[in-house]
C-alpha cells in the first residue's frame, strides 16, 4: 500500500478549501438573497404608500425600516435553527444603528432634503454600501446595487410626480430580482 505524498496531499486541501469556500459564498449569497427580497418588498410597499399618501410619508418610512430590521432578525433565527450558522448579531444591530442616524443626520442637519431629494437620497445611500458590500462577497451585489444608482438618478432627473413609483419598481422590484437572481448564482 502506498502512503500519499505531500503533493497530492497538499492538492487535496487545496480542493477541500475550494469546497468550503463555495459553500461559504452560497449560503452568504441565500441569506443576502431573502435579505434583499424581504427588503425589496417593503421598499415597494413603502413607495406605493408614499406615492399615495404623501404627507404620512415619514410614518410610512419610519414603519418600513422598523420592519426590515425585524424581519432581518427573523431570517437570521430561522437561518440560526436550520443551519446552525448566526448571521444577525448585535454588531449588526449596532451598524444598521449607526447607518441610519448618520443619513438621518445627513438628510435633516446638513441637507434638509425635500420628500423627491429623500426619495433619492435613501436609495443611493444604501445601494453604495450594497455595492461594498460586493466587493467582498460577490460581484452580483456590485452590479444590482450600480444598477439601482443608475436606474434611480435617471428617475430623479426624468420622472415627474409618479417618481416614488418608478422608484416602487426601481429599488423595490430591483431588490426582489436581485434576490432571486443571487438565489440561482
Amino acid at each position: 500500500m502506498t502512503g500519499i505524498d505531500s503533493k497530492d496531499a497538499a492538492s487535496a486541501l487545496k480542493e477541500i478549501d475550494d469546497i468550503v469556500q463555495r459553500v461559504r459564498q452560497s449560503r452568504l449569497y441565500e441569506m443576502a438573497s431573502l435579505a434583499a427580497m424581504w427588503w425589496g418588498v417593503l421598499v415597494f410597499a413603502g413607495n406605493v404608500a408614499t406615492w399615495l399618501w404623501p404627507t404620512y410619508g415619514a410614518y410610512i418610512w419610519i414603519s418600513v425600516n422598523v420592519a426590515g430590521v425585524i424581519g432581518l432578525f427573523a431570517l437570521s433565527a430561522y437561518n440560526r435553527s436550520r443551519t446552525g450558522v448566526q448571521t444577525f448579531d448585535l454588531r449588526v444591530f449596532v451598524t444598521f444603528m449607526l447607518f441610519f442616524a448618520f443619513g438621518i443626520f445627513c438628510v435633516n442637519v446638513l441637507g434638509h432634503f425635500s420628500p423627491r431629494q429623500q426619495g433619492t437620497f435613501w436609495p443611493l445611500y444604501f445601494m453604495l454600501f450594497y455595492t461594498m458590500a460586493g466587493l467582498w462577497f460577490g460581484y452580483a451585489l456590485v452590479a444590482i446595487g450600480l444598477g439601482i444608482i443608475a436606474l434611480t438618478l435617471f428617475g430623479y432627473y426624468t420622472i415627474g410626480a409618479a417618481f416614488p413609483l418608478w422608484m416602487a419598481f426601481v429599488n423595490g422590484g430591483g431588490l426582489i430580482l436581485g434576490g432571486l437572481w443571487m438565489r440561482r448564482i
